[in-house]
C-alpha cells in the first residue's frame, strides 16, 4: 500500500469515529414551499444572486449543476445544518438569480461572482460541495481564490479536458440555434411525465426518474422559461461551456493544499469514473475516491445522506 493511500484511509477512519452523522430524520424539511420562503436576493456587481441559507457554524457552499438550481441541495442542507451555515446559491443564468444583461455566463464568471457574493455576505472561507458544471466552477474558485476554500467535495462533474463532455455537444449546438429551451426544456415543464421518460431529464440524469417529481420539474424549469430573456440566459449558460477553461488551471490545482474528496456515481454517461481518479492524482491533498454504484449525474439530490456522510468526514 502506498503511504498516500494509507494516510487517506487513516483520515477517513478517524473521521468516522469523531464526527458521526446525526441519527434520525432531519428536523426541518425543505420542500419547495419552505425552500422558496427562505430564498433571498443579494446584490453583487454581476447581478442579484438568489440563494438559500440554512444552519449555523462555519460556512459551506453548495454549487449546483445545469439546468438545476440550489434546490438540488435541499436534502444535504437539512442534514448538515447542525454543523455548517449552508449556503446554496443559484448560478447566473439559472434558477432565480438575476444576471446583468449581456453578462457572459462562463464558469470563470460564475467563480468570480461567487467570490463577490461571499464578500457581500461577509464570508471569508467556505467548504465547497459541487456537482456537474458546478464542479467546474468549484475548481476555478479553488484555483483563482485558494484562500476562500477550506475543503472540496466533488461529485460527477466537468474535469480537465472533459469539459464539456462530448455527449453534451448536440445540446450546446441546439442552444446556439436558440432551440434548446423550446424543444427540450419547455415540453417537460408542460407535461412533467415527459421529464421522467428515458429521453427526459429524469431518465437521463437521475438514477430513479421518479425522483424528478412534478415539484422538482416546476422549481427547476419554470424560472428558466418564464420570459424570453430567461430562456436566452439558460441557453447562454450552456453555450458558455466552450471554450474550456479547465486545462489552463491544472498547474494551480497541482499546487493547491485544499483537502479534497471525490464522490462519484458509476452510472453517469457524461463524467466517467476515470475523471474522479484524475482529480485524485492531481490534487495533492486528495482524500481519495468513493464510488456510488449505478448512480447517475444528479445522485446528490437523490442520496443526500451520502453527501452529508462524506461532507462530515471531510470536514473533520
Amino acid at each position: 500500500m502506498h503511504r498516500r493511500d494509507f494516510v487517506r484511509g487513516a483520515v477517513v477512519a478517524a473521521a468516522g469515529s469523531t464526527l458521526r452523522p446525526r441519527s434520525g430524520p432531519p428536523t426541518v424539511r425543505l420542500d419547495a414551499l419552505a425552500y422558496r420562503s427562505r430564498r433571498r436576493l443579494t446584490p453583487t456587481p454581476f447581478g442579484r444572486v438568489a440563494h438559500v441559507e440554512h444552519g449555523r457554524g462555519p460556512a459551506a457552499l453548495f454549487i449546483h449543476g445545469y439546468p438545476l438550481n440550489g434546490f438540488q441541495w435541499r436534502g444535504a442542507l437539512e442534514r448538515l445544518a447542525d454543523v455548517r451555515r449552508c449556503l446554496a446559491p443559484d448560478l447566473l443564468g439559472l434558477g432565480y438569480s438575476e444576471a446583468e444583461p449581456a453578462l457572459d455566463l462562463t464558469a470563470d464568471t460564475q467563480a468570480a461572482m461567487l467570490a463577490a457574493w461571499l464578500d457581500a455576505l461577509g464570508v471569508d472561507a467556505v467548504d465547497v460541495v459541487a456537482n456537474d458544471s458546478g464542479g467546474a466552477v468549484a475548481q476555478l474558485l479553488t484555483a483563482r481564490h485558494p484562500a476562500r476554500v477550506r475543503s472540496l467535495l466533488l461529485t460527477n462533474c466537468d474535469v480537465h479536458v472533459n469539459s464539456p463532455p462530448a455527449a453534451l455537444r448536440p445540446a450546446i449546438a441546439q442552444a446556439r440555434a436558440g432551440a434548446f429551451a423550446r424543444d427540450f426544456l419547455a415540453p417537460q415543464l408542460a407535461d412533467p411525465r415527459r421529464a421522467r421518460t428515458p429521453q427526459g431529464l429524469g431518465g437521463l440524469a437521475y438514477t430513479d426518474p421518479t425522483h424528478f417529481t412534478d415539484e422538482c420539474v416546476s422549481y427547476y424549469l419554470a424560472p428558466l422559461l418564464a420570459t424570453p430573456e430567461r430562456r436566452a440566459a439558460a441557453e447562454r449558460y450552456l453555450t458558455a461551456f466552450e471554450p474550456n477553461p479547465l486545462p489552463a488551471i491544472e498547474p494551480l490545482l497541482r499546487r493547491t493544499t485544499v483537502p479534497a474528496r471525490m464522490l462519484w456515481g458509476t452510472g453517469d454517461a457524461l463524467f466517467g469514473v476515470e475523471w474522479a481518479y484524475w482529480l485524485d492524482r492531481t490534487l495533492p491533498s486528495s482524500r481519495g475516491v468513493r464510488l456510488v454504484e449505478g448512480a447517475k449525474l444528479f445522485f446528490p439530490e437523490e442520496l443526500p445522506h451520502v453527501i452529508a456522510e462524506e461532507a462530515r468526514r471531510l470536514w473533520s
